[in-house]
């Protein structure tokens, strides 16, 4: 089932507030920048579960931003890295 687009919108939201990269992998090599709009809406689908690599300077802050939003909308999400 697609995702809403309420959820689309608010993870978008969040990940651009941070100057981190925010990444979605999807599979073995399906990666989905969360700034991108179009990105998440053509591939964010509640039945699937994602990985979720954060690079750089707020790392931590938009480690715990990113895994809220997920939460809230019902999305299954895994954060890999340090």
């Amino acid at each position: 089932m697609k995702s809403s687009i309420r959820s689309i919108v608010d993870i978008n939201m969040i990940a651009n507030k941070f100057t981190s990269s925010i990444v979605l992998i999807v599979g073995p090599d399906h990666y989905i920048d969360a700034k991108s709009i179009l990105g998440l809406s053509m591939t964010l689908y509640r039945d699937r579960a994602y990985h979720l690599q954060i690079h750089g300077p707020d790392q931590a802050e938009a480690k715990a931003a990113m895994l809220d939003v997920f939460a809230k909308h019902n999305l299954k999400v895994e954060f890999h890295g340090e």
